[in-house]
């Protein structure tokens, strides 16, 4: 069979279901952020779940901004980061400690990997616009845990997703692993009208003020069929969005809309990062030389940069 495109986010609706939402699935884009980085297979599945609910969620910005994904937690990963800048650039690693090679089978949980701390997902309108952000608790659970607690708390729309990120075998002479990474969204529309499927807002709904109402059958129908989804059907080359979709909601009938294109691309430059330096003092500057040079690396794409002390200034 031949391999189905790639690297989009394919938006639909089920209007007998009163259900909108997107189908992520990721090759090239997050296969190339994951080999810039030497991370156990552990990580860079972890790192490959919140780049695709990265893309599933900023591709629903209808403004040209970022969206950002950030994770803070306890455990051997204590931060993972990824973004999403309009029309579809996506950038991310994962900071892990040496623990990480010590767990056991399993240990290899998001829960595990990440611990207890916080999931903050941010729309960044530019330099003079206000950000909005949400913020929500990892208690030990996966990614995809904390994005059901936000839409529960600060958006209060009923929402089904799921995510999957793993390696597989290319073929050809020089076979080698290959990442991929892929999602669903599902979230039941209010009565009032249909929303963005992403509406964050400034703050969280207090805790005991979440309001509670009897699940419509339409919404519970809907969930049920989302659940049956596996992981290999996100993951799988040979799966289109459109194959996947007419499997779960033909009987009801699926209308998709044009898929939005995404793709790996870094926003550091020689520039930006001399323009960061010229940010610290000449005493703090000096204490950055290794020898006659100030090197630095991007922690998104491994890019290595090199300054003479007179090349910073001249940079500006």
């Amino acid at each position: 069979m031949n391999e189905a495109p790639d690297d989009l986010v394919q938006a639909f609706e089920v209007r007998p279901l009163g259900v909108r939402g997107r189908v992520v699935r990721l090759g090239a884009t997050v296969d190339d952020i994951l080999h810039r980085h030497d991370y156990p297979a552990a990580v860079s599945a972890l790192l490959g779940e919140a780049i695709a609910l990265t893309a599933m969620l900023g591709s629903a910005l209808k403004f040209e901004g970022k969206f950002i994904l950030q994770a803070k937690g306890d455990g051997p990963v204590d931060m993972l980061v990824s973004d999403y800048s309009t029309p579809g650039s996506m950038r991310g690693y994962a900071r892990f400690d040496a623990a990480v090679n010590n767990l056991g089978p399993g240990e290899m949980s998001a829960g595990s990997l990440l611990g207890t701390g916080h999931l903050a997902m941010t729309i960044d309108q530019g330099a003079d616009m206000e950000r909005y952000q949400g913020i929500v608790p990892l208690h030990g659970g996966s990614l995809g845990d904390a994005a059901h607690e936000y839409f529960l708390r600060s958006e209060q729309i009923p929402t089904r997703l799921m995510l999957a990120a793993g390696p597989l075998i290319s073929r050809g002479k020089e076979a080698r692993e290959v990442w991929r990474a892929g999602g669903i969204l599902v979230q039941h529309l209010p009565s009032s009208g249909p929303p963005s499927p992403l509406s964050l807002s400034s703050g969280d709904a207090p805790q005991g003020m979440i309001e509670s109402h009897p699940e419509d059958d339409r919404w519970v129908e809907a969930r049920l069929l989302v659940d049956t989804v596996e992981d290999h059907e996100l993951l799988d080359p040979t799966i289109t969005p459109e194959r996947l979709l007419y499997r779960l909601f033909h009987q009801r009938g699926v209308r998709v809309f044009p898929a939005q294109p995404v793709s790996s691309r870094c926003t550091c430059s020689r520039e930006r990062i001399a323009a960061v330096l010229r940010g610290f003092s000449a005493a703090e500057r000096e204490e950055m030389r290794e020898g006659d040079l100030i090197k630095v690396t991007c922690e998104f794409c491994s890019t290595s940069y090199s300054f003479k002390p007179d090349d910073i200034e001249a940079t500006g």
